[in-house]
């Protein structure tokens, strides 16, 4: 018996002084890698905590520059976790883990087919949302878009990057409750007409608030999003487990179920 409460005291003892591994996330992300970590966690028998951390990708990379331990960073890009690694703070290359894609999510009122997009986007009339740019790769994917759309439509860049509305991924951005998907909240609420966002994010948002539309871009308009992620230097061991977790089959198969595409596979 006496064996047995020793044994128990240890277990309980490294339970309880166990590393917790930091993991900060692309917003986008919240949904799925909070399950992912669950899986993880569960798959360790409990002994390996994780904390989360989840916001615009160029707000948790100034966060980590400024001195925060984040130990593993899942950005919604590549630029701002290989930033980090450039300068020396990461144990490796940038892994691509996920794909996403923009989406327009269009509020009640409104209807357009994909072809005429654009013309929706131009419409003075419409209030065109986007994310914060240069904070938020959302937003930098939408004025990714309004380059292409030049091609076809001269002089449309600069119309929709003086009028679009940068609603979300700011440092001062406006939040919604917390029982309140961003995106259905801002465009309930009248905020926006149009919002453009990630597939993952408008799915989220309709299933929320079914009378949204998810509109799919055109082929010459479509951007895909390459999410990237690093362990960062100093991190315990445990922390390259779980990106090799999320990279995995388990996890990738949690986050195709979230909208996701697949990432690089496991080398």
């Amino acid at each position: 018996m006496r064996i047995l409460l020793v044994c128990a005291f240890l277990m309980f003892s490294t339970f309880a002084h166990a590393e917790t591994t930091s993991l900060y996330a692309a917003g986008s992300l919240k949904a799925a890698l909070t399950e992912v970590v669950e899986a993880f966690e569960n798959s360790k028998a409990g002994n390996v905590p994780v904390e989360t951390t989840f916001g615009p990708s160029g707000l948790l990379r100034e966060r980590i520059e400024k001195g925060e331990a984040a130990h593993v960073f899942a950005s919604a890009d590549t630029n701002h976790p290989r930033r980090l690694a450039d300068q020396g703070r990461s144990t490796g290359e940038v892994r691509i883990f996920v794909r996403n894609r923009l989406c327009a999510l269009v509020r009640p009122g409104f209807s357009v087919a994909s072809e005429r997009l654009l013309d929706m986007m131009l419409d003075p009339q419409v209030r065109l949302g986007i994310s914060t740019p240069k904070a938020d790769p959302s937003g930098d994917y939408a004025f990714a878009l309004f380059a292409k759309a030049d091609k076809s439509r001269p002089g449309a860049r600069a119309a929709l990057e003086s009028r679009a509305l940068q609603l979300t991924g700011g440092p001062t951005s406006e939040k919604a409750p917390p029982d309140r998907n961003q995106y259905a909240w801002i465009l309930e609420g009248g905020k926006a007409d149009l919002f453009l966002t990630y597939c993952t994010n408008a799915i989220l948002a309709k299933k929320e608030l079914p009378t949204l539309r998810v509109v799919q871009l055109p082929a010459d308009l479509n951007v895909s999003a390459d999410y990237g992620m690093i362990v960062l230097k100093d991190a315990p061991a445990v922390a390259s487990e779980l990106a090799q977790f999320v990279l995995g089959e388990q996890g990738q198969a949690i986050l195709t179920k979230y909208g996701f595409g697949r990432g690089d596979p496991v080398k």
